[in-house]
């Protein structure tokens, strides 16, 4: 089976990666169109760290403008290489198969996906510097939390409240499925 015929080709191709890789986490649909529309507003260097077999990243360049380019790191290297094939064609896209600390000296980017998945490694500390003024950092894989603090297994989710409190970004939580949120944050 493959996906479904609306999403772009690039996405498509991304799908298909993963399911060969037998790979299962990746960018949900509702998180890529946000993607896209956000890379749409973009110039200069999009920047992901963790890209998996490339489905956040084929989201990304369905949406990204012809003066804009894209970096993106993964550590586990079979998954980069599948990554890889699928930009391979491709000038805006550069995958490396490595930590995505090698991508720090790229920087300042436009914008930065990041996944929530390692709290330490996208603590707003650690990345800030990272995006220009005005740019913006996309966090997934949150669930929704309606309470202040926010909670996440019974406990406060302190990576959430610190974005949503940093003084050099202003930052929204945005529903993107009745299970999923993501935030996004703009660099003052």
């Amino acid at each position: 089976m493959s996906a479904p015929p609306e999403l772009p080709e690039i996405v498509r191709r991304a799908f298909d990666v993963s399911r060969a890789a037998g790979y299962v986490s990746f960018c949900r649909n509702e998180t890529g169109r946000l993607l896209a529309t956000l890379a749409a507003t973009r110039s200069g260097t999009l920047a992901e760290f963790g890209t998996g077999t490339g489905v956040g990243t084929a989201w990304l360049r369905s949406g990204v403008r012809d003066d804009a380019r894209i970096l993106t790191a993964e550590l586990d290297a079979t998954l980069a290489d599948g990554a890889a094939r699928i930009f391979r064609d491709d000038d805006q896209v550069e995958v490396r198969a490595a930590d995505w600390d090698t991508l720090r000296d790229q920087g300042p980017f436009s914008l930065l996906y990041l996944d929530s998945g390692d709290p330490d490694a996208v603590r707003v500390d650690a990345v800030a510097d990272l995006v220009e003024e005005g740019g913006i950092v996309v966090l997934d894989d949150f669930v929704p939390c309606e309470i202040w603090p926010p909670v996440f297994q019974g406990r406060v989710d302190t990576l959430r409240e610190e974005w949503l409190t940093d003084k050099r970004f202003t930052t929204v939580e945005v529903m993107v499925a009745p299970d999923a949120a993501t935030l996004i944050a703009t660099r003052r």
